[in-house]
């Protein structure tokens, strides 16, 4: 397994940056020490999804019956999804009525950090599929443990990102993160055509046959 893909797709997936407009929305109105609370509860709750879906995926999905095969071209075909989101400057993991419901969490006055900002805006199905993927594929305990280690850096780029959202938010500019959506997108594009041949070539082994002359 190539380790550096994972880290690649994951930071293609869960793009802080891409979600820095709605961390300044949803805090706006936050005090300093609010707005450091929910930086350090979505950065560790996201290492936390990470962390989980590589060491537990699998046996999540052994259990109810699904074959890593159809969860791989499932899975694929979700990060696709999500690419073409991201292409149009869209959160890979937002859906139009989580704006609405983190407005709601906000006006009852709880926390935010988790719902919707972790989950799902940072880190969502897409991610634990793709967790659970190169899970999968890793043949020792320390290829295991690098996938966890790279939930942390995972969680300490998004606090940094949040923790800087201000300063991003005024250099790049709505357009400039727009931008940077869309390259993200591009890049996870490419990774879910790769994760969809591979499961469709373990479900259908005559795709990988050579085509008679």
């Amino acid at each position: 397994m190539d380790l550096l893909k994972p880290l690649v797709a994951l930071l293609a997936i869960v793009n802080p940056i891409g979600v820095v407009p709605f961390f300044i929305h949803f805090t706006q109105t936050f005090s300093k020490e609010q707005r450091r609370r929910t930086m350090r509860i979505s950065a560790f709750s996201a290492f936390v999804v990470i962390a989980v879906s590589a060491v537990a995926g699998l046996q999540i999905i052994q259990f109810f019956g699904i074959s890593l095969a159809s969860f791989q071209v499932g899975g694929g075909t979700l990060l696709l999804i999500s690419s073409l989101a991201m292409l149009n400057a869209q959160p890979a993991e937002t859906k139009p009525s989580d704006v609405n419901e983190g407005n709601e969490k906000i006006d009852a006055g709880a926390s935010i950090a988790v719902v919707p900002l972790t989950i799902p805006l940072l880190t969502g199905p897409a991610t634990i599929s793709t967790m659970v993927i190169y899970a999968e594929k890793s043949r020792h305990l320390w290829q295991i443990a690098v996938l966890v280690g790279y939930g942390v850096v995972i969680g300490l780029v998004t606090y940094a990102v949040f923790a800087a959202s201000s300063r991003i938010a005024k250099v790049l500019g709505q357009t400039g993160i727009n931008v940077m959506t869309r390259l993200m997108g591009l890049i996870l594009a490419a990774m879910a055509v790769e994760l969809l041949a591979d499961g469709l070539v373990k479900l259908f082994p005559v795709l990988a046959s050579p085509i008679p002359r």
